[in-house]
């Protein structure tokens, strides 16, 4: 779509970068890392991994319409050293099903939420989780694309009351002086963009 010269991104268009950027960062967990704490404070890494699983997997279902299951996440990193291509396999299933006729129409789960608005909750878990899982492993983590943080910066400002109530969210943080997009946006949902 081009809106007025500014090119406006389907969801499934949008996951794609960010699974541009998440998949090398799955793989580069190291197995010695699993217990170590991240940004996110209720998750060790392995936990983190098997909710940000549980999160693909279940958004490829909303993506079709269908019922999902957001209750306890199932430990996929203790079924084989396969998990992070399974992981990959899985992001990728994620960008079919919202790049799939009518994934963004109407309306999807068990809120009935606009479909567009829950595709944009799963680009904000696969981008600021595996931010989240780069940073409690040591690797780098370059940011967003541009066009995925100017999605995600609407979709926290809809969701974020609620989203703090149900503490999804932490209170903001300080944006850093001269703070980058993608900075900013992780300090909206309460990470600290220079945690260690």
């Amino acid at each position: 779509m081009d809106t007025n010269g500014v090119k406006t991104y389907d969801i499934g268009e949008l996951l794609a970068m960010a699974r541009e950027r998440a998949v090398p960062v799955v793989r580069g967990i190291p197995d010695e890392t699993l217990a170590a704490p991240t940004p996110c404070a209720e998750y060790d890494v392995k936990a983190l991994v098997n909710h940000l699983f549980q999160v693909i997997v279940q958004f490829q279902r909303l993506a079709a319409k269908e019922a999902s299951d957001f209750g306890d996440a199932p430990d996929r990193v203790a079924d084989g050293p396969e998990w992070r291509e399974r992981l990959a396999d899985e992001a990728d299933r994620l960008v079919a099903a919202w790049s799939a006729p009518g994934a963004e129409d109407g309306t999807t789960g068990a809120w009935d939420m606009p479909a567009r608005l829950v595709g944009s909750m799963a680009l904000l878990d696969l981008t600021v989780h595996v931010w989240d899982l780069a940073r409690a492993t040591g690797q780098d983590y370059p940011g967003a694309d541009e066009a995925v943080v100017a999605e995600l910066a609407g979709a926290v400002d809809t969701l974020a009351p609620t989203a703090r109530k149900m503490g999804v969210f932490g209170e903001p943080v300080p944006e850093p002086e001269g703070a980058s997009g993608f900075e900013r946006l992780l300090a909206r949902t309460g990470r600290d963009p220079h945690w260690r």
